[in-house]
């Protein structure tokens, strides 16, 4: 398995930037190892402060529920979905909205994650999907 680098951190984070711009908003973007520690948290001028934790939150989701996209995971925490009430059973904050992908190496191992915050959830996992494919291609 191959970890992700600093360097290849700082390619997503540059594909997310680009990726916000595009779509004319701010953002955070925070990048994780397979162990859920930061690698890279990236705050974009104006971004709204909340986003630094939201996109660690939803990294951390997208690993902790095997390589899931949280935007896949989305409708399971509502009332009478099966997660529901979930989110309180760990003591690591969890988001269960769009904005994170996780980052697979060439043979398909999950070696992390992106976490998106400071738009829409389709923004987000638009941004967070752009910002993987930048350090799959390394990893």
């Amino acid at each position: 398995m191959t970890a992700i680098t600093l360097e290849s951190a700082h390619r997503a984070a540059a594909a997310a930037q680009s990726a916000a711009a595009e779509r004319g908003i701010t953002v955070v973007v925070t990048i994780v190892d397979a162990g859920v520690q930061p690698v890279l948290i990236a705050r974009q001028d104006a971004a709204p402060i909340a986003a630094i934790d939201a996109s660690l939150s939803k990294a951390r989701t997208t690993l902790y529920f095997g390589g899931a996209a949280t935007a896949d995971l989305s409708g399971a925490t509502a009332p009478g979905g099966p997660l529901f009430g979930f989110e309180h059973a760990v003591a690591a904050p969890l988001a269960f909205i769009g904005g994170a992908v996780p980052v697979r190496d060439a043979q398909g191992s999950i070696v992390g994650a992106v976490g998106v915050g400071g738009g829409s959830a389709e923004q987000d996992h638009e941004i967070a999907t752009a910002a993987a494919a930048a350090i799959g291609a390394s990893a």
